[in-house]
């Protein structure tokens, strides 16, 4: 046990004192926070280009429904036939020409209104046009109806269903959406932890392989210590590297935006603006307190605990399988033909959770994937914040576990004899073979 733990300490030292994995520490956070000031940069520069745009209302319905805003600005052209109107708005390089024309009854209105422009416009400039248009013509039809739109809007009732639980327990939109984001977050990053670490493990046992430094190292230690070490000292490097990139790019995410003067909110898109709004609805102390009641439904206790067991249990599963892959090859180009059977669980695992968990998260195939160890520790997080029972928690948990063992002992076999296997590429049959030996 002694020289496990002298394997851990070289290989954790060996990752954390090397000078790229400390540049990229403090790197890959200003890159990604650079980025995000980019974006939001950008998008500020995009939104506050100001529109011009041109219509000829040939119909006399919308004389004054059109309302400039901050970015966008609607000059009615008067006597103009539609030919020349087209021709001075591109002469005079104007965002677009909106065309009404006249119509004998309002059904045809809907068919005939067209928007002429240099390029295709944007989705919420026509979204805001069509809107206007269709309000207006939709009160106009009442009226010619006899029927008092104002009335009718007066008389209309939004309804809102109440969402509660058998138990008493009060749900909302909000929750859901709290619970898919966690989820989705969760499996997000373990996928991301397995690529990126993964790879190093995989790395790293190249790398001693080449240098004929594990022929030193395997005269005095077990294969077995030896892969257990790289795998569990090359995970803490990566665990103390997450860290520091979640507190730095914390740090950072605080303090650019108020030296450059960057609204976060320019990096929202409309759908995410939209959704915020429908979850702050009836005021932001109103969206707030819906949002700390949702919070608190939440298993918290039982999410942080599950998450970093499915974490490390499944990293712990992929990294003795990258291992195995880095024992087996020369070099990092032979390992591609290895690495398929390796990504594509993976790849399964977050389409089914997409594609599945996310729509039903109790349904037959969310909880058959949710027990499969390759595909569980993605599947699972992604269905716990929807309330699991403890019982298939717990036996996700175990299987997840026995089934890194028995892939470390898998592992470790190819390892013993791969590591010393020099001049000579790697199959199928061969790695057979070797679980013989």
């Amino acid at each position: 046990m002694n020289h496990l733990k002298l394997i851990i300490k070289r290989e954790y030292l060996t990752k954390v004192k090397n000078k790229s994995f400390i540049i990229m520490t403090f790197l890959t956070p200003v890159i990604m926070v650079g980025v995000f000031s980019l974006v939001a940069y950008l998008a500020s520069i995009n939104n506050s280009t100001s529109k011009e745009i041109a219509i000829l209302d040939e119909s006399g319905y919308f004389s004054d429904q059109f309302e400039n805003t901050e970015n966008t600005t609607y000059t009615y052209l008067t006597n103009q036939t539609l030919e020349i109107a087209k021709t001075q708005s591109e002469e005079q390089e104007l965002y677009g020409l909106l065309y009404i024309p006249k119509v004998n009854n309002l059904s045809e209105l809907a068919e005939q209104v067209t928007f002429y422009s240099e390029d295709s416009p944007s989705l919420s400039v026509m979204n805001n046009v069509e809107d206007v248009i269709e309000k207006e013509v939709n009160i106009l039809v009442l009226k010619n109806a006899g029927i008092d739109a104002a009335s009718i809007q007066d008389m209309r009732v939004r309804v809102k269903a109440h969402q509660e639980t058998y138990k008493g327990q009060e749900t909302s939109e909000l929750g859901s959406i709290m619970k898919l984001a966690f989820g989705g977050l969760a499996g997000y990053l373990l996928f991301m932890f397995i690529i990126i670490y993964g790879n190093m493990i995989m790395r790293s046992v190249i790398e001693e392989k080449t240098s004929r430094i594990i022929e030193v190292i395997i005269s005095s230690v077990k294969p077995i210590k030896l892969l257990l070490g790289k795998i569990i000292g090359t995970s803490l490097a990566g665990v103390t590297q997450f860290l520091m990139w979640t507190i730095l790019m914390g740090v950072l995410m605080t303090v650019v935006p108020l030296i450059f003067g960057i609204d976060a909110n320019e990096m929202q898109t409309p759908q995410q603006q939209a959704l915020m709004q429908a979850a702050g609805e009836g005021g932001i102390e109103n969206g707030v307190a819906q949002f700390m009641m949702e919070a608190n439904n939440l298993p918290l206790m039982n999410l942080v605990i599950m998450f970093l067991l499915f974490f490390i249990g499944g990293y712990l599963l992929y990294a003795s399988l990258y291992a195995a892959i880095g024992a087996a090859v020369d070099s990092e180009t032979d390992t591609q033909q290895f690495m398929l059977p390796i990504l594509l669980p993976l790849m399964l695992a977050v389409y089914v959770g997409i594609f599945t968990v996310m729509d039903n998260p109790h349904g037959t195939v969310a909880q058959v994937f949710s027990f499969i160890p390759f595909t569980s520790p993605v599947v699972m997080l992604m269905r716990i914040p929807f309330g699991v029972p403890i019982w298939q928690q717990v036996l996700s948990v175990v299987i997840l576990f026995a089934t890194f063992i028995g892939t470390v002992w898998f592992a470790a076999k190819i390892y013993r004899v791969g590591i010393l296997m020099y001049g000579k590429k790697a199959s199928y049959k061969e790695l057979l073979k070797w679980l013989k030996y």
